[in-house]
């Protein structure tokens, strides 16, 4: 699909099923790239969202991805770098695509404290209460649940969200941070689960010390592997399907 105005686009973009990405061009007529840009994150946490600009500014770029897009490129460009970042962001939304059978049978559900993330649903839930979170958030998610408690480089968190073959600044990472913690932290500028580890990246705590993070199958009796981080142990937990309950309180 192809318009030339946000006002034309946004009855396309409403069309179901949805798109897996929007390209949107800063400079259009009418309601510019910036404001087409957050009009759609109102509605959408899930299409990707690549902004293509000539203001190669620093303070640009900032803008453009603490909105909501998750790739800005400069103009001038190479179509065939577009097209692979385009690639990307379809490979990493994936909302046309479906997961295999060995996926969906595979364990699913994370759980850190008071947050729970369902990688089935593509959901993220603090106390009970989904967080809306777009497919880049919560990919950053899923690396910081599957590594509680260690410090991941920037470029590790690069290379696993936007893939091998990204060709950005690993600055994109430091402003999805920034959006992630105004919607996981009670206080962003004083965070108490996305952490800064100075001069290399970032690492997730939970408030409840003595279990990290836990892993749910999908079976009638959910197992949970719970890691005592505090004392290098681990120990194993049965909960019923309904979730946690008071079994984590």
């Amino acid at each position: 699909m192809e318009a030339d105005s946000a006002e034309a686009a946004l009855p396309l973009l409403e069309q179901k099923p949805g798109c897996d990405a929007a390209i949107l061009d800063v400079m259009l007529p009418g309601m510019n790239g910036f404001s087409l840009c957050e009009t759609i994150r109102r509605t959408d946490q899930k299409i990707g969202i690549i902004i293509l600009s000539a203001k190669g500014q620093e303070q640009d770029k900032i803008r453009g991805l603490s909105i909501g897009a998750d790739d800005y490129m400069t103009k001038p460009f190479s179509v065939s770098e577009l097209l692979a970042r385009v690639e990307a962001l379809c490979r990493r939304v994936g909302r046309s695509g479906g997961g295999s059978a060995a996926d969906e049978s595979a364990p699913t559900t994370l759980v850190s404290g008071e947050f729970v993330l369902d990688e089935n649903r593509r959901v993220l839930l603090k106390a009970g209460r989904q967080i809306e979170l777009t497919q880049v958030e919560f990919q950053i998610m899923e690396l910081f649940f599957h590594n509680p408690g260690i410090a991941l480089v920037r470029e590790k968190i690069l290379k696993g969200v936007w893939g091998e073959n990204y060709f950005g600044d690993v600055k994109i990472v430091d402003v999805n941070i920034r959006r992630l913690r105004m919607k996981v932290e009670d206080e962003p500028s004083h965070p108490t689960h996305i952490m800064t580890v100075w001069g290399y990246g970032y690492r997730w705590r939970s408030k409840e010390k003595p279990l990290s993070c836990a892993v749910l199958d999908s079976s009638p009796n959910r197992r949970a592997r719970i890691t005592d981080r505090k004392e290098e142990k681990q120990c194993a937990v049965v909960l019923p399907t309904a979730g946690c309950g008071e079994a984590c309180s």
